[in-house]
């Protein structure tokens, strides 16, 4: 998919909606044993791409490195629902202490007399952090109103074609 293409698509009014939302990023990559994973994880949109943190250990950290390939979703439960669909490659940076991106990400989770004391809790915790960022190379948006998914889209058409 062109930049163009996936910029256009990620800059329409519902992925906005979605990219701003308190909904987790479903993230989706291949475990050091081959295995597919799918992890709800926080995140930060900067308007060119995902900003994910975790903590060097994690098991996604070792995976990402070996095959840095990822798929996600921000999804909605009401019906109909709404979906963004994204894939990138991950790049990986140690950052000493909490990157300001995990903060910006956590404060769509609480209240904000709330983040002090967050705050205050993870940079007590946290030394270090690995800032995940994966820039969008594909996205489609389905709002199952005026976009399908691709499979239901061609069945779609191929009845059209058949009852023409």
């Amino acid at each position: 998919m062109r930049p163009d293409e996936v910029s256009r698509i990620l800059n329409e009014r519902l992925a906005q909606e979605l990219l701003q939302s308190s909904i987790p990023v479903r993230f989706a990559y291949t475990a050091l044993d081959g295995s597919p994973r799918v992890v709800p994880l926080g995140f930060h949109w900067d308007g060119a791409r995902f900003v994910i943190c975790t903590i060097p250990g994690a098991p996604k950290v070792r995976a990402l490195k070996a095959n840095p390939e990822v798929a996600m979703t921000i999804d909605t439960q009401s019906f109909p629902p709404h979906i963004l669909l994204v894939r990138g490659t991950a790049t990986l940076q140690l950052v000493q202490g909490v990157p300001d991106e995990y903060l910006t990400a956590s404060r769509k989770q609480f209240a904000e007399e709330e983040m002090p004391a967050f705050e205050a809790q993870v940079r007590a915790l946290y030394d270090q952090m690995v800032r995940i960022d994966v820039e969008p190379r594909w996205a489609k948006l389905i709002d199952f109103e005026t976009t399908l998914p691709s499979a239901v889209e061609r069945l779609m058409r191929r009845k059209q074609q058949a009852s023409a």
